[in-house]
């Protein structure tokens, strides 16, 4: 079997987070000029700008966070199922994107940010069990995650 260093997690752990970053963005890019401009939405929805880099910084911590679980070693079970549940609330977090932006359905997404926000949380409980860092890592990512929901709630009020 090959030994993977701990350089080398780190590398795939932060590509793997921008990489479902990048699912989102292919949907998310093509509606904001179009679709999305023209939605009703909040005062306090942030300018269109403002994503982008808040997304690849929040992507940065998971993955950081994701490595920190990774280096501890997955031959422990409460370590495999910490790493389970982060792939599966790193899924739900691209199929926001395409929910809301893909599909347009304000609704659906919010249906789906509602779960991803638990699956957000069982992870961060998860992760604090094996290493207290990479549980506080995603703490801006549940943060973003909870504000991102109000605006959806909003959003979806506003246009419905």
């Amino acid at each position: 079997m090959v030994k993977i260093n701990n350089f080398s997690r780190l590398v795939f752990s932060l590509l793997i987070c921008q990489g479902f970053g990048l699912i989102g963005a292919f949907f998310t890019s093509p509606a904001i000029p179009s679709w999305y401009q023209n939605l009703e939405k909040p005062f306090f929805t942030p300018p269109s700008w403002l994503f982008a880099p808040a997304w690849i910084t929040l992507y940065i911590l998971m993955g950081i966070a994701l490595f920190l679980i990774w280096k501890k070693g997955l031959k422990e079970e409460k370590n495999e199922v910490a790493f389970l549940f982060f792939f599966i609330q790193l899924t739900l977090n691209s199929l926001w994107s395409i929910l809301f932006f893909g599909l347009r359905s304000p609704f659906w997404a919010l249906i789906e940010i509602i779960i991803l926000w638990i699956l957000i949380l069982i992870t961060i409980l998860k992760f604090f069990k094996i290493s207290k860092k990479s549980g506080w890592l995603m703490i801006p990512y549940i943060t973003w995650v909870t504000f991102a929901g109000i605006l959806n709630f909003s959003i979806y009020y506003l246009n419905r």
